[in-house]
């Protein structure tokens, strides 16, 4: 049998895949098969039990789902089934009016079964509760299915677009992975396409009523002139043959297409994702005692009123009275606490050990005790999910992971406070006011709010703490408004990228050589270590990201060091040099963008010759104070001066001394980018918008 099988499956070809795939064809011929072929009455009672079976374990398998998709192949169901169930009332009917004058068992003993246990061998009982059971399918079950999958289906289609930015900033936040997100985006199209098919499904059990109700109809009208014409039966005696087995018939279809309407209205009604309708149902009905009491003493009232049946309502009274006190019982019952572990007691005269000493984190945030509900999860605070976000922008703009962010309240700390650490260095403080909101001036707006006076910490710009009742009018007059995280969020990402050089240590600089090492094996094999040591990499990169360099383009620097590296070049500094040469176009555009001319500040000539005679110095660098002062304030005010204007702030300097001049004016102007003459690139041009000492 099974070599049969194989051969078979061999000929089909791998389109059938299994023989799983071969169910649904077979099904389909078969429902075909006996709309054209007769069929004896025995194969009637088989395909009618089938019938009842399937339609049996259609409702529970929609009882037991937990969420729709559980069973989304309920609309092709539907429809089998729904062929199934005309294709036996054509083949039934065909039997009915060919052999009925034989007897009520010519269709085969189910019908025979229905046509006398059930209805007594009344057929207008039987045409009652026909009537009765089409009513309760059609009307009620299949017309309430049909409206909740069709507004289902619409609501399912408009929120929509909502889930999937929903996906996306839960994937831009780093909660998902790239792989998470694609099963939830399949997901969210699986249920509208669900939904969609639910909603045009649903005429099928629609249809179904009708034909049950036309067929039944036809089987009278056909059976009664087929009895009497053809074969003299009496008035009398074809009415009780054939219209009891039409009856009969039509109770053997209607019965399973009632099971499949509930099933349908089952999975179009379920609210919820995390139990079953029996679990859901148990769980909320009998969750209350009092509801369950109240109606107990309405039913034991009832039944004691005169006239009622007072055995029956004051049993049911009881049973509900019972259930209630069980209820409240296990709702009052005492909670089991769980017994903590005893915790060791310190000894105070145990000897130190290495378990004494706690390492220093490498990027902390301490807070006080009010800003705990920022981020507290469960009390709606974001911020976590906020720093989360931060460290990812960080390492797709600067090039590397940085280390995970620490968080712990302070009691130390003022309540609405907050501090940032990097290696136990505090390296900036702030506050933050849960539920108000931080009104930035951009430097623009004169409308006055009323709130508390601060600095923006990411920025030092003035701002005012405001609530939420000013939020709009501060919007409309032009403030820029966020929230109390936001502003935590910010100030963190601001001192990320201003320490950006700090924050790249050992195990930072070698997880991202692994990580280049994985898009270009070959080329890091033959630079790090060979050429150039992971502790000597470590400076350089340092070197760049002190000056605000990104070192997104690794493929670019580790080529450049394979250069410089190998023409027998060691010194950290001067191969940082060479690497900005060959990054000028990307430090270029980090600074002004895709502009072509560059608005920069210069030096007076004569100044400018001064710094490179006392920078260059045989004997060392020797800058004159004053001459230092005077050119860190003039430095200040260009940088200030084109900040107005909306240009960068940069200064182009001859090469040989870009990089002391940098390291003076880093901390008058710590956004003023220092630019050397080599570092522009071919391509742009240069127009001088301030110059530092000239006389006015």
């Amino acid at each position: 049998m099974n070599t049969w099988l194989a051969k078979l499956q061999q000929i089909l070809g791998p389109a059938a895949g299994s023989y799983k795939a071969l169910a649904a064809p077979v099904l389909i011929v078969m429902v075909l098969a006996m709309m054209v072929l007769p069929l004896p009455a025995f194969a009637l009672d088989v395909f009618f039990t089938f019938n009842i079976a399937t339609a049996l374990m259609v409702m529970l398998v929609a009882a037991y789902m937990i969420r729709p998709l559980d069973f989304a192949a309920f609309p092709t169901v539907l429809l089998l089934t729904t062929l199934l169930r005309l294709s036996l009332n054509v083949a039934s009917s065909r039997v009915v009016l060919m052999d009925g004058h034989n007897g009520p068992g010519a269709a085969g003993q189910v019908i025979e079964a229905f046509g006398h246990f059930l209805i007594g061998g009344n057929f207008a009982v039987g045409i009652i509760v026909f009537a009765i059971l089409v009513v309760i399918n059609f009307v009620v079950v299949t017309k309430g299915a049909e409206r909740i999958a069709e507004v289902g289906a619409r609501f399912t289609l408009d929120a929509m677009p909502g889930k999937q930015m929903a996906i996306d900033a839960d994937l831009n936040a780093g909660l998902i992975d790239e792989k998470q997100a694609k099963q939830r985006r399949a997901e969210v199209q699986d249920e509208a396409e669900f939904f969609g098919s639910m909603d045009g499904a649903s005429k099928f059990v629609r249809g179904d009523a009708i034909a049950g109700i036309l067929i039944l109809f036809i089987n009278i009208v056909g059976g009664f002139v087929i009895g009497v014409a053809q074969h003299d039966l009496t008035a009398s005696e074809a009415a009780s043959t054939y219209i009891l087995l039409a009856v009969g018939d039509a109770l053997v279809a209607q019965i399973p297409a009632l099971l499949i309407s509930v099933a349908a209205a089952m999975v179009v009604s379920r609210v919820g994702k995390s139990e079953d309708v029996g679990t859901q149902i148990l769980g909320q009905m009998f969750k209350s005692s009092q509801s369950v009491g109240i109606a107990a003493v309405v039913i034991g009232m009832l039944g004691v009123i005169p006239g009622m049946p007072h055995v029956v309502f004051l049993l049911i009274a009881g049973a509900m009275g019972a259930l209630a006190r069980w209820l409240y019982k296990r709702e009052h019952a005492p909670k089991p606490v769980a017994k903590e572990p005893d915790a060791a007691a310190p000894n105070p005269n145990a000897e130190a050990s290495w378990d004494d000493l706690q390492p220093v984190d490498t990027l902390g945030m301490e807070v006080g005790y009010r800003l705990i509900a920022l981020v507290d999860k469960d009390r709606g605070g974001d911020l976590l999910n906020r720093i989360k976000g931060v460290r990812k922008k960080f390492a797709q703009e600067v090039g590397f992971l940085p280390p995970a962010v620490h968080v712990r309240d302070n009691l130390e700390l003022k309540p609405s406070m907050y501090r940032l650490t990097l290696r136990g260095a505090v390296i900036g403080e702030g506050e933050a006011f849960p539920g108000m909101y931080m009104a930035i001036n951009p430097g623009h707006v004169t409308t006055p709010l009323q709130g508390q006076s601060t600095i923006d910490p990411a920025f030092g710009l003035p701002a005012i703490w405001i609530d939420e009742r000013q939020r709009e009018n501060a919007q409309m007059a032009g403030y820029t408004v966020v929230d109390s995280s936001t502003v935590v969020a910010t100030h963190l990402s601001h001192l990320m990228q201003t320490n950006a050089a700090r924050l790249l240590g050992r195990l930072e600089t070698q997880a991202l050589v692994e990580h280049v090492t994985k898009l270009a094996p070959k080329l890091i094999e033959d630079v790090v270590p060979k050429m150039v040591g992971i502790a000597t990499l470590q400076k350089i990169l340092q070197l760049l990201l002190d000056e605000g360099v990104h070192i997104r383009d690794m493929r670019s620097i580790v080529e450049a060091l394979a250069e410089h590296g190998g023409a027998g070049v060691s010194d950290p500094m001067d191969l940082a040099r060479r690497l900005r040469i060959a990054l000028a176009p990307a430090i270029v555009q980090q600074i002004y963008g895709s502009t072509r001319e560059l608005d920069v500040i210069a030096i007076e000539p004569e100044l400018e010759r001064l710094l490179s005679q006392a920078l260059n110095s045989p004997n060392g660098a020797a800058l004159d104070p004053g001459v230092a002062d005077h050119i860190s304030r003039g430095a200040a005010d260009a940088a200030r001066r084109q900040e107005d204007l909306g240009h960068p702030a940069c200064l182009l300097v001859p090469d040989g001394i870009r990089v002391p001049l940098a390291r003076l004016l880093k901390r008058a102007a710590p956004r003023l980018r220092v630019l050397g003459h080599s570092e522009i690139p071919d391509t742009h041009s240069i127009r001088i918008g301030s110059i530092i000492g000239a006389t006015a």
